[in-house]
């Protein structure tokens, strides 16, 4: 076990994304994010569900056009690269709805998960090992579930569907979720619960 976590940052250290250092530092920056938004609070999450809280669209909005637009220059430049996974169908589906479930349930993104356990939430800790579990049975049971999960449509790029234009797709798309997360109204949805007790 302690080897096989010791090879994990080999793998790390010997790739291309970095040194190990670097990547701990961007994961604490990202996890000082979350904490700072409240997007790691189920209450966040549960607002957005239920349509009376804006901040995770907003911030999803947001995060997704700022890295698009610097991945896309990084990727330009030489500095990045990235591999286009196969689209299959039938697991797209299969996991959104798993994904979703879980989301639901939890209130929070897997992401989210590791900054509440930090602060000591038995919820997300929960949420953690059923990931660990879930991943271990999938890995395990891959070579069944390869059989209904749908065809193989390739890799597919919506560049590569219009024949070109990358730079003009990534401008479009980032500028539009930038607008619609500036147009969102802040919304902030508050627990029932927290009221009573007050």
């Amino acid at each position: 076990m302690i080897e096989k976590i010791s090879n994990m940052f080999d793998t790390v250290a010997n790739g291309s994304n970095g040194s190990v250092w670097l990547v701990l530092l961007i994961g604490f920056c990202f996890g000082a994010i979350i904490l700072y938004s409240r997007l790691d609070k189920f209450e966040k999450m549960a607002g957005f569900m239920i349509f009376e809280d804006t901040l995770v669209p907003r911030m999803a909005m947001t995060t997704v056009a700022l890295s698009s637009l610097g991945f896309y220059f990084l990727v330009d430049a030489g500095y990045a690269s990235y591999a286009i996974k196969p689209t299959i169908l039938g697991g797209l589906i299969i996991g959104a709805i798993l994904f979703g479930t879980g989301l639901v349930i939890l209130g929070k993104c897997p992401s989210a998960f590791f900054v509440s356990v930090s602060e000591g939430r038995v919820d997300a800790f929960v949420g953690v090992l059923g990931g660990m579990v879930g991943g271990a049975v999938f890995t395990l049971a891959y070579p069944w579930i390869e059989n209904f999960i749908g065809p193989d449509l390739g890799k597919i790029r919506l560049s590569d569907i219009l024949g070109g234009y990358d730079l003009t797709i990534v401008l479009t798309l980032s500028s539009v979720l930038l607008l619609t997360a500036y147009l969102l109204p802040t919304i902030n949805y508050v627990d029932p619960a927290d009221e009573k007790s007050k």
